[in-house]
């Protein structure tokens, strides 16, 4: 087991421990690379308990100790809407309310002017089950969320309005797992697709 410490392996034996058993939990069968799943990303200078968002891979990471991670599958913001940058996350919410912005009312007022006021959290949300809320160094909202979302065939792929998205059942591990400062990374979208 080259480049591997005893260390190491007990680290990412405890996230694989960790790691639920989720493939099944909801009605779209995902690719097995898009359950969430514990694995070593040799990546020391990702810190314990950070996100990183990797766009063109459709992954987000959980980090532990020593590069372990837990992977899950995400959606993306479709072209120019992702938005890469390091963030905090400020706050956290089950069963979240929604309103749509107002670029996301003046871009496509058919789908969006009807929720102007806003709508309730529930199965119909577009947020999901949980929303992680994204704010930038100074504090501010930055209206970018790590969300659930009640179209789970979109995972996998960049259809948001910018915000990164995973199953209703994924994101609810990932919410009892996150802690409010933690620290997220939306990396660059590498490719142009």
């Amino acid at each position: 087991m080259t480049g591997y410490t005893r260390r190491t392996i007990i680290t990412g034996l405890a996230m694989a421990l960790a790691a639920p058993t989720l493939a099944r939990a909801h009605q779209v069968t995902l690719p097995d690379h898009f359950n969430p799943t514990a694995v070593q990303t040799g990546r020391t200078d990702w810190l314990p308990g950070d996100i990183h968002v990797v766009p063109d891979e459709f992954h987000l990471y959980l980090m532990g100790k020593d590069g372990a991670a837990i992977r899950y599958g995400v959606g993306v913001g479709r072209k120019g809407l992702y938005e890469s940058g390091v963030f905090t996350v400020a706050r956290k919410a089950k069963w979240p309310w929604w309103r749509p912005t107002q670029s996301m009312i003046r871009r496509d007022p058919g789908k969006y002017a009807k929720y102007k006021n806003g709508m309730k959290g529930g199965p119909n949300n577009p947020l999901g089950a949980r929303a992680l809320y994204l704010h930038d160094d100074q504090g501010r909202d930055t209206y970018l969320r790590i969300h659930g979302t009640n179209a789970p065939s979109t995972i996998g792929s960049a259809v948001s309005n910018g915000c990164a998205r995973l199953t209703n059942e994924h994101v609810k591990d990932l919410y009892e797992r996150v802690e409010i400062g933690a620290r997220v990374t939306l990396h660059p979208k590498v490719t142009t697709a």
